[in-house]
């Protein structure tokens, strides 16, 4: 089984999955504490805007994903704090506009080639030294904000008038939680792909939450569910030549059906 690692770019991918599962399974603690699950997909798909002006353009895809993702996420709050609309309508209606705008970039470029489905769907091959290297940066940053404000986000996610009146700054706070989140799921999607990403930030945590252990503990939990879905995921993907970021999803699926069925009893 050893023998996967012979690979350079088995090497790269599976550190480039482990980079991901932790900035995934932490985020999204936070982000379906707050019951805003539907913002990974949304991000992902305007990240998949980015991709598409970078392929058309000759500009680097990934930092046009990370730009376009971190002004949808800014977008997205500005319209619910501002405006006092639904977070699920601003989030369907982002969702359906960013996928249509890609789709039109992409057909008018002619840029529908196989760099864009790697975006679209994850792509072990498609990680490189660079690749890696931006994750690890910009991962790290982005985890030491998650981190080092945890005891606010988790008082907002529970109680954001509670927190406001308190003095937190909610409002700061917020946009600082879909900054994060929108880095995260840029840089995510050259492995895991952008129609994917958001099952490895929401279906751990959700597993973890059916053990109804605590907000540590929970954390904890999800990011063990994460890292093992990545190392199952890869590993099939690469025996039984699989698409990665579908192989892994799925088996993110069956943890948390396993995780139904225990807590069930």
């Amino acid at each position: 089984m050893l023998e996967i690692f012979d690979y350079d770019f088995m090497q790269r991918a599976f550190l480039a999955g482990m980079l991901i599962a932790i900035l995934a399974s932490v985020s999204g603690t936070f982000v379906v504490l707050k019951r805003y699950s539907m913002i990974s997909e949304t991000l992902a798909h305007s990240a998949l805007v980015g991709v598409a002006v970078g392929l058309v353009a000759g500009f680097n895809p990934l930092w046009m994903a990370v730009v376009v993702a971190i002004a949808s996420a800014w977008l997205i709050e500005y319209l619910r704090s501002s405006f006092s609309l639904y977070s699920d309508a601003i989030l369907a209606i982002l969702l359906s506009g960013s996928l249509a705008i890609a789709v039109i970039i992409v057909s008018l470029g002619g840029a529908f080639n196989n760099s864009l489905f790697s975006y679209l769907f994850g792509s072990i091959l498609a990680v490189s030294e660079e690749d890696i290297i931006t994750i690890l940066v910009f991962g790290t940053i982005a985890l030491g904000l998650l981190l080092a404000f945890s005891k606010e986000l988790y008082f907002i996610a529970y109680d954001e008038e509670v927190a406001q009146t308190s003095g937190v700054k909610v409002k700061f706070l917020n946009f600082l939680l879909v900054t994060v989140v929108a880095i995260i799921i840029a840089l995510s999607i050259r492995v895991v792909g952008s129609l994917l990403i958001g099952a490895l930030m929401v279906i751990p945590t959700v597993s973890a939450l059916q053990y109804r252990v605590g907000f540590l503990n929970t954390t904890f939990i999800s990011l063990v569910f994460a890292l093992l879905s990545v190392l199952s995921g890869m590993t099939l993907s690469f025996y039984f030549s699989l698409p990665s970021g579908a192989t892994i999803v799925l088996c993110v699926l069956v943890i948390f059906v396993v995780s139904l069925v225990i807590n069930k009893k």
